[in-house]
């Protein structure tokens, strides 16, 4: 598959509200191993986040966690936008189901303020759906009531009543978990509006939807149409996670029961029950408990009712250890992940510095200087060589060598920060170091840099070295000195300078100079 096909598939996946998770967890590896194979880290990360993204639909919000850092720190270090708002909501869901309304709300806004151009329709629309989900489950409905009025809005203008129904359907059953049930009806009723309109036939996770909000409006007889029009739908081959049947078969057994059929309700709860049971569905299980008690209760059935509630608690207090059990492991994989993500930094900034005198290293200016060359007119690079060095080695030691190679660092940045701030200190190694000049036209460069020569020499060696004096020479390249804007070109002028400054008697700046294929001493 190539690249432009390969993004494509992955599309598919992230632009997708409907879920059979195992089967698309499976397609996104495949589509990872795809990606590796064409050397594309933009696929690569777009397939790690819908991977992370599946784990936590099916349930593993630990193993999501820990997926996401490093295809958050990648969108971030890269400037993927798209991915970095993808990668945002997906942090959202997981701080939803560990409880945290805060940070699930701040992520949800960072989803919403990084889109862009780039975003495709469905993020402008669901990103916003997410938002308002947030400042739902925040206790903020007015706010929230907004952000799916602005995403029905967009998925009116841009053609797309197939968001229109997911918008609808999740501001339905937030008005519905908010005790809102009048509007939480008046939204329902356009949500099947729409679908007579566009002849969409609705989804068994929308009837249930309606279904529940019936039931709290005292519909019961409706409900219970509706709700066996879920389960029909359900049964006629609709991919739903695996607690999706169990969960519409408690939901019509409440309709039955507010009907009085109460042997319908215990033959629905029933199946619920045995579902439950075979697929270890704890989390609904403990309502099939509450249920079983409220429908003991409904038919005078007390001791039975009593002993029903004692199950039905036994299982909401094991259900919540597990759930505080799982919200801790997330806890510790995020925490763990994180410490990692900065050991790893560590490790990185160490490998960019210099042991000894902790400037910057080669590997440093080569992962920079490039850049900036190409960017940056005005800037100066100009390479330090301390002169007849290794005299002070062999004459005093080289421990004494070590510590006039710290003392020069230190002094060239302490120089270098009056004259560039943004610039840049490098030890090449030995006694040889680069000095880096951003926005320091070449003529400015050279002044300041004769002015940093003079302080070398005139700092107070003498109770370091015992008399032996400590000079330095400095070849110098602007930018446009070089025929090529290149790293190397740049260097390679530099150091022509500085071997001229070596043979014209040392302790002197040389540069190009107003007179062309002349080098003169600053």
């Amino acid at each position: 598959m190539d690249g432009e096909r390969l993004s494509a598939s992955l599309l598919e996946l992230e632009d997708e509200i409907n879920w059979d998770a195992a089967a698309m967890l499976e397609r996104a590896v495949r589509l990872e191993r795809e990606a590796r194979a064409l050397g594309d880290e933009l696929l690569v990360a777009r397939a790690r986040l819908s991977q992370a993204n599946l784990q936590m639909r099916a349930g593993d919000v630990a193993g999501a966690a820990q997926r996401i850092w490093k295809v958050h720190q990648w969108a971030v270090e890269h400037d993927a936008r798209q991915l970095t708002a993808r990668t945002h909501l997906v942090w959202a869901n997981i701080h939803r189901h560990l409880g945290d309304a805060a940070q699930c709300l701040e992520h949800s806004v960072l989803s919403v303020e990084l889109l862009d151009e780039t975003a495709t329709d469905h993020m402008r629309i669901w990103h916003r759906v997410k938002l308002g989900d947030a400042l739902s489950i925040s206790g903020s409905m007015d706010a929230a009531r907004l952000r799916y009025r602005q995403a029905a809005e967009l998925s009116v203008r841009l053609g797309r009543p197939d968001l229109l129904l997911a918008v609808l359907n999740n501001h339905a059953y937030a008005e519905f978990a908010a005790g809102h049930h009048d509007a939480a009806q008046r939204v329902a009723g356009r949500l099947q509006e729409v679908s007579r309109t566009y002849g969409f036939e609705l989804d068994a996770s929308l009837l249930d939807t309606i279904g529940a909000i019936q039931i709290g409006n005292g519909q019961h007889a409706e409900a219970e149409k509706t709700l066996i029009a879920c389960i029909d739908q359900h049964n006629d081959g609709n991919q739903d996670d695996a607690d999706a049947l169990p969960e519409y078969l408690l939901t019509l057994s409440r309709a039955q029961r507010g009907l009085g059929a109460y042997g319908r309700a215990q033959r629905s709860l029933d199946a619920s029950r045995r579902l439950c049971e075979e697929r270890e569905l704890g989390h609904v299980l403990v309502r099939v408990h509450q249920e079983q008690s409220e429908l003991h209760a409904a038919r005078g059935e007390f001791a039975e009712a009593y002993a029903a509630h004692k199950l039905f608690f036994a299982a909401h207090q094991r259900q919540h250890s597990l759930q505080r059990e799982a919200q801790a492991r997330t806890r510790q994989v995020m925490f763990e992940t994180a410490e990692a993500r900065q050991e790893a930094e560590r490790f990185r900034e160490q490998a960019r510095r210099d042991p000894l005198t902790g400037l910057r290293n080669r590997r440093y200016l080569n992962e920079l200087l490039p850049g900036l060359i190409a960017t940056d007119p005005d800037l100066t690079v100009a390479i330090v060589d301390i002169d007849h060095f290794k005299r002070i080695n062999d004459e005093l030691s080289h421990d004494i060598g070590d510590q006039v190679l710290v003392q020069a660092a230190k002094l060239m940045e302490t120089e270098l920060a009056a004259i560039a701030p943004d610039g840049f200190v490098v030890r090449l190694g030995g006694e040889e170091f680069v000095l880096v000049l951003p926005e320091t036209p070449v003529k400015h460069a050279v002044t300041q840099l004769d002015a940093l020569r003079r302080t070398l020499k005139g700092f107070g060696w003498d109770a370091l070295t015992a008399g032996i004096p400590v000079t330095v020479s400095i070849g110098v390249a602007g930018v446009p000195d070089a025929a090529k804007a290149t790293q190397a070109a740049v260097l390679s002028i530099a150091d022509r300078h500085l071997y001229a400054a070596k043979h014209g008697g040392r302790d002197r700046v040389v540069w190009s100079g107003s007179t062309r294929g002349r080098a003169s001493a600053a």
